[in-house]
């Protein structure tokens, strides 16, 4: 049977699981760290409020990471991928709301597989790079595309709180090549595609980023939006299902 790790609330606490059917099955810490057992205690996942699986040090992301989206964006396709952070303060659980800040005019979401990285990794090769990973879960990396346009470069427009849904939980033990990846909003689809065209592979990201930057336990690669982002609006909800993994579903709201 699949695992499937969770953070949620329940009584006022915060806690990490294991879901088992309809049933969470309480850790005595986070699984991300190696070090988590069993309490023995369960609770049902109906009465758990499930948060963001993970709490990043940092957020690492590529774009320009499938050829379809590349061509809809009307840019060329890098030679090396292309890097950038988005800071931990973006990130956001299945059901909380994705802020539209009045700073923008044009916000999109932008469906993505998630690595979590499970082991220490700095200079590993893309052979042995998954063995760095704990497990995989889905990402919305919501971008204010008019500010993207208007200072040429991602971060900024990427960086703004409730701007990096993560969930509903972590999957360990797929293979990110072989995903299919899908987005709606308001049940209507606008993404639909598969990780196999993935210009540069998971185990390939995790090379390239480790020759320069550290990966710890925690921290979290989102790999690439293929074709099909568009706007979303207050009122607006948007789910991202990955094969695999599940879906993980947000409402938009009014930012300030």
């Amino acid at each position: 049977m699949t695992e499937r790790f969770v953070r949620y609330e329940y009584l006022e606490q915060v806690r990490y699981g294991r879901v088992t059917g309809a049933v969470v099955e309480v850790l005595t810490g986070d699984p991300v760290s190696g070090s988590a057992t069993p309490t023995g205690e369960s609770v049902a996942l109906r009465e758990v409020t499930l948060l963001a699986p993970v709490v990043p040090g940092k957020i690492l992301a590529v774009g320009r990471n499938y050829a379809d989206h590349i061509a809809e964006m009307g840019m060329g396709t890098p030679t090396v991928p292309r890097l950038f952070f988005k800071p931990p303060s973006a990130v956001i659980g299945p059901g909380e709301l994705i802020r539209h800040p009045v700073q923008s005019q044009q916000v999109e979401h932008e469906a993505e597989l998630a690595v979590v990285i499970g082991r220490t990794a700095r200079d590993v090769p893309a052979a042995d790079a998954l063995s760095r990973v704990f497990g995989y879960t889905c990402a919305n990396d919501v971008t204010a595309r008019d500010i993207q346009r208007a200072d040429g470069q991602p971060s900024w427009a990427k960086a703004f709180d409730t701007f990096c849904p993560l969930g509903p939980w972590i999957v360990p033990g797929l293979d990110p090549a072989a995903l299919e990846i899908m987005c709606t909003v308001n049940g209507q689809e606008r993404q639909r595609s598969h990780t196999s065209l993935l210009l540069t592979s998971v185990a390939e990201l995790i090379a390239h980023i480790t020759a320069a930057v550290t990966l710890e336990p925690g921290d979290v690669i989102l790999t690439g939006t293929p074709a099909g982002v568009g706007a979303i609006v207050p009122g607006d909800e948007v789910a991202v299902t990955i094969s695999g993994i599940g879906t993980l579903l947000n409402r938009v709201g009014s930012g300030q």
